[in-house]
C-alpha cells in the first residue's frame, strides 16, 4: 500500500454508488420515523381521547402544513419499508453482487417515488 495516499475531504466531490445512496436514505428515513413518534402519539391521543378532540384532529389534519407533515411521514415509512425488504433480501444473499445491489437500489428508489406520488395523491 502506498503510504502517501490522496485524501479527499470535500464530500461534495465524492461519487457514491447508488447502493450507498439507497442505504444512506434508509438510515435518514429511519431517523425521520423516529422523530415523528411524538407527532404520531399526539395524533393517537387526540383520536382516542374524546369526540371533541377527534373533530379537532380531523380539522387540524386538513390544514396544508399538516398534510405536508403526514405526506413526509408516510413517504419516509414507505421508503424505509421498501429498503428494509432490500436489506432482508441481502441477508438471504439475494442481490448482493455489485450489479444486483445497484439494480435493487434503483428498484427501491423508483418504487418509493411511485409510492410517494400515490401517498401525495391520497393525502391531498
Amino acid at each position: 500500500m502506498n503510504p502517501i495516499r490522496p485524501v479527499n475531504l470535500n464530500l461534495l466531490t465524492i461519487h457514491l454508488p447508488i447502493a450507498a445512496i439507497a442505504s444512506i436514505l434508509h438510515r435518514v428515513s429511519g431517523v425521520i420515523l423516529f422523530l415523528f413518534i411524538p407527532f404520531a402519539l399526539w395524533m393517537l391521543y387526540h383520536s382516542l381521547h374524546s369526540e371533541t378532540d377527534f373533530v379537532f384532529l380531523t380539522l387540524t389534519l386538513k390544514k396544508p402544513l399538516f398534510k405536508l407533515l403526514v405526506w413526509g411521514w408516510l413517504t419516509a415509512l414507505a421508503y424505509h419499508l421498501l429498503a428494509g425488504f432490500r436489506h432482508i433480501l441481502a441477508d438471504a444473499h439475494i442481490g448482493t453482487s455489485k450489479q444486483g445491489g445497484a439494480r435493487g437500489a434503483w428498484l427501491v428508489i423508483i418504487l418509493a417515488f411511485i409510492a410517494s406520488t400515490a401517498i401525495g395523491y391520497w393525502v391531498c
